[in-house]
C-alpha cells in the first residue's frame, strides 16, 4: 500500500501500487475535473505533484513550463510511491459552484407563468389524482373492536365513497401508535384509483395543509430541483448543483463506457441519487421546514441516458448500433424503489423518451414551449451537451439530436470551463489593439472560458481579423495576445498570468476553435437537415425557441455571425429558459398535462441523422465560419464584406 495526500482537501489516503491517480481521487469522492472521462484527450485533470514519484508522460496537453512546476495528468498517472497532490480548486470546486441557469425568482416566475398560461388557454385541467384529507375516525370500543386497518377502511367506505384501500407495510406498521397518539384524529393521503385509493401517507392531526411535489431536471451537467406546493401550484423553492456524474465523464457516451466497467453503473446510480437529488431535497427542506414525507409525487426529466442511470439500469446499447434504448415509458416507480429522500410511497414519474438520444428532457421541453399546441412552425433548440432540435407545429413534430459534445459545457477547450465563478461568460476585442474586455461570472479574477464566452470569442476574433473563416489565426499579426508553438498551432491570449495573478497565461488556440466549429457546425447542420427532410427551409420558421443553460447569456447576434443558428428575422428568436424544468413541473400540477406529455413522447418522430443521406454533406458545410455557402448568411456576408 502506499499513500496519497491531497493537501488541497486536507485527505491522506491509502491505495494499492500501480493504481490510477484519477480512480484513488474517485474512490474517496475527491472530485477531479475528467471531461473525457480518463482517456487522455481532453487535459482537464491537470493536477500539481508538490511531492514523491509517479509513473506518467507529458502529454500536449501540458505545456513545457506546467511540466516544469510539477503538472501532470491524473487520468494518465499510476501512483508507484508516497506521494503530495495539489488539485487545483478550479478542478475540485467547479460542479458545486456551478451558476445554473433559471436561479433568478422573477425571471423564473415569468417563464413558468407563460408554461402555465399554454395549459390554461388549451383547456387543461390544473388537478392532480393526490388527495389530503383529514378524517376523525370513531375510537374502537368492546362493542366495536375491529382491526384498525378496517376501521380506516369502513371509513373511507362510507364516508369517502371508495370501496378499497391498499398501503404499504410501513403504513400498517406505524397505524396502531399514530391513530392512538391523535386520537384516531388523522390526515390521509392518497391517489385516486376509481373504486379504490392507494394511502400515501397518515400523520397526526390536521395536516391538509401540507401536500408537495417535486419537478426534476437531471441534466448531464447539472441538476434542478423544484419544490411545490401542490394546492397553490406555486413554485415554493428551488435547489441546484452540478451533476456528480461529472466526475465520471462530461457526457452519456464517456459515461455510457464507464458503465460498462465493474461497479461503474452503481457508482454512476449514486452519484446522481445519493450524491446530487438527495441533497438538493434535503437543503430544500431545512429551508422551508418541511418533512420529507410530505413530498408525495415527483415528475423527473432528462435525456435517454439519465433516464437510465436515474434508475440503475444498463446502458451499453444506447451507444451501438441499432441504437435501442432499454425503455421509453416510464415504468410504475415509487420513492423507495429509487432510493429517494421524499415519502417511500411517492409517485415518481419519468417524462417519456421519443428514441435514444432524444429523452424526457425533450418531451417535457415541448410540452412547456407549446409546439403541440402551435399553428405557428417553430424550431426547438435545446443547446445543451447533446444538442436536441424539433421542428413542428400542432399537427406535426419531427426531432433528431447532433453530436455536439461538451463544448457548450466547456468541454473540448483547453481553457474552458463549466458556467461557475471565474468563467469568462462575455468577450468583446478591440479592433485596433486586439485587448479583449472580459465579464466574468463572480465579478473575480478569469479561471476560464465557458460557452456563451466562448461563442463571442470566435465571433470578435473573426470580425478582427485575428481568425479566418476556417478558424485559423493570422500568422501577419504583429500583437503579442498572438503566438504559436513549436508545432505551429496559433492561440489568442485571454488573459496574461501577470494581470491577474495566475500560474498560466488564459489562452484559445486554433484546436480549441477547431473543435468548437465543430460543435456549431452539428447544431445548424442538425436543424437544416430536420427541416430539409420536410422539404422546407429555414424561412418556413415563424419561431426560434432556444432552452439548456448557455441560452440566458447567449448573444443571438453572435450565434449566428459564427453560424451556430440560422440567419433570420432576430424578433423571431426567443429564450424560455430550462424548458425541461418547466414541462416536469406542468406535469406535476396537471394530470391533463401529464397525458399530453405522454401523447407528446408517442407521437413525436425521430430523424436519426447518421443514416440520412445529405447530413454528413451538411455538417461538413457547416464546419466554416459561418458556412462555406455564405449565401445562407446574406447580413453575416454584408457584415465580413464592409
Amino acid at each position: 500500500m502506499v499513500k496519497v495526500n491531497f493537501t488541497s482537501h486536507n485527505k491522506e489516503v491509502y491505495c494499492n501500487l500501480g493504481d490510477n491517480l484519477l480512480e484513488v481521487a474517485r474512490n474517496e469522492n475527491i472530485f477531479i475535473d475528467a471531461p473525457c472521462n480518463g482517456s487522455v484527450s481532453c487535459g482537464k485533470c491537470k493536477v500539481k505533484l508538490l511531492k514523491g514519484k509517479v509513473d506518467t508522460e507529458k502529454t500536449l496537453h501540458i505545456k513545457d513550463e506546467e511540466w516544469k512546476q510539477g503538472y501532470i495528468l491524473a487520468c494518465n498517472t499510476k501512483v508507484i510511491e508516497n506521494i503530495e497532490i495539489e488539485v487545483p480548486s478550479k478542478l475540485s470546486s467547479s460542479m458545486y459552484g456551478m451558476k445554473i441557469e433559471g436561479s433568478d425568482k422573477k425571471k423564473d416566475k415569468q417563464i413558468f407563468d407563460r408554461a402555465k398560461n399554454i395549459i390554461e388557454t388549451h383547456n387543461l385541467d390544473f388537478k392532480t389524482n393526490i388527495v389530503k384529507t383529514y378524517i376523525e375516525l370513531d375510537e374502537p370500543t368492546l362493542d366495536d373492536n375491529i382491526s384498525d386497518a378496517d376501521r380506516l377502511e369502513r371509513y373511507v367506505r362510507n364516508n369517502l365513497g371508495y370501496n378499497e384501500i391498499d398501503f404499504k407495510l410501513e403504513l400498517l406498521r406505524n397505524m396502531p401508535v399514530i391513530f392512538r397518539e391523535s386520537n384516531f384524529k388523522v390526515t390521509i393521503t392518497y391517489v385516486k384509483k376509481k373504486n379504490k385509493i392507494t394511502i400515501l401517507n397518515l400523520e397526526s392531526g390536521n395536516t391538509q395543509d401540507k401536500l408537495y411535489g417535486v419537478a426534476i431536471d437531471i441534466g448531464t451537467t447539472s441538476v434542478v430541483v423544484c419544490l411545490v406546493d401542490l394546492y397553490t401550484k406555486e413554485v415554493i423553492d428551488k435547489a441546484s448543483s452540478g451533476n456528480a456524474q461529472l466526475k465520471y465523464g462530461a457526457d452519456v457516451i464517456h459515461r455510457i463506457i464507464y458503465s460498462t466497467k465493474k461497479n461503474g453503473l452503481k457508482h454512476l446510480n449514486d452519484a446522481v441519487i445519493k450524491e446530487t437529488i438527495n441533497p438538493l431535497l434535503q437543503s430544500l427542506y431545512i429551508r422551508n421546514d418541511i418533512h420529507k414525507d410530505n413530498v408525495v409525487t415527483l415528475v423527473v426529466a432528462g435525456n435517454t441516458t439519465m433516464s437510465s442511470l436515474f434508475l440503475g439500469v444498463y446502458t451499453d446499447y444506447l451507444r451501438q448500433e441499432p441504437f435501442i434504448p432499454p425503455f421509453l415509458k416510464s415504468p410504475k416507480l415509487m420513492g423507495e424503489d429509487i432510493g429517494l429522500n421524499v415519502n417511500d410511497s411517492a409517485y415518481v414519474y419519468l417524462a417519456p423518451s421519443v428514441a435514444s438520444y432524444v429523452g424526457g428532457d425533450i418531451t417535457a421541453g415541448v410540452l412547456s414551449a407549446g409546439i403541440w399546441a402551435s399553428d405557428e412552425n417553430i424550431l426547438f433548440v435545446d443547446l445543451g451537451t447533446n444538442g436536441e432540435i424539433v421542428f413542428g407545429n400542432k399537427d406535426y413534430m419531427m426531432s433528431c439530436a447532433c453530436s455536439a459534445g461538451p463544448a457548450f459545457e466547456g468541454g473540448g477547450i483547453s481553457c474552458g470551463m463549466r458556467a461557475s465563478n471565474g468563467a469568462i461568460e462575455k468577450v468583446s476585442i478591440d479592433k485596433e489593439n486586439l485587448n479583449p474586455e472580459l465579464t466574468i461570472i463572480g465579478k473575480c479574477d478569469p479561471v476560464g472560458i465557458c460557452g456563451s464566452g466562448i461563442i463571442d470569442l470566435i465571433c470578435q476574433m473573426l470580425l478582427t481579423g485575428i481568425i479566418d473563416r476556417r478558424g485559423k489565426i493570422h500568422k501577419d499579426l504583429n500583437n503579442n495576445r498572438i503566438r504559436f508553438n513549436e508545432h505551429d498551432i496559433g492561440e489568442y491570449v485571454l488573459a496574461f498570468k501577470e494581470e491577474y495573478n495566475l500560474e498560466n497565461d488564459i489562452t484559445v488556440n486554433e484546436v480549441d476553435i477547431d473543435n468548437f466549429i465543430r460543435t456549431k457546425g452539428a447544431i445548424y447542420s442538425g436543424a437544416s437537415t430536420l427541416i430539409e427532410s420536410l422539404g422546407m427551409d429555414f424561412s418556413v420558421i415563424d419561431k426560434v425557441y432556444i432552452a439548456g443553460g448557455i441560452g440566458n447569456n447567449l448573444n443571438i447576434e453572435n450565434s449566428i455571425l459564427i453560424g451556430l443558428l440560422p440567419d433570420i428575422e432576430r424578433e423571431k428568436f426567443n429564450y424560455i429558459g430550462n424548458s425541461s424544468l418547466v414541462g416536469s413541473y406542468l406535469a406535476l400540477i396537471s394530470k391533463d398535462a401529464k397525458s399530453k406529455l405522454q401523447e407528446i413522447g408517442n407521437e413525436m418522430t425521430y430523424v436519426e441523422l447518421s443514416v440520412y443521406p445529405t447530413y454528413m454533406d451538411e455538417f461538413i458545410s457547416a464546419c466554416f465560419l459561418p458556412h462555406t455557402n455564405i449565401e445562407q448568411f446574406p447580413t453575416v456576408k454584408s457584415l465580413l464584406e464592409d
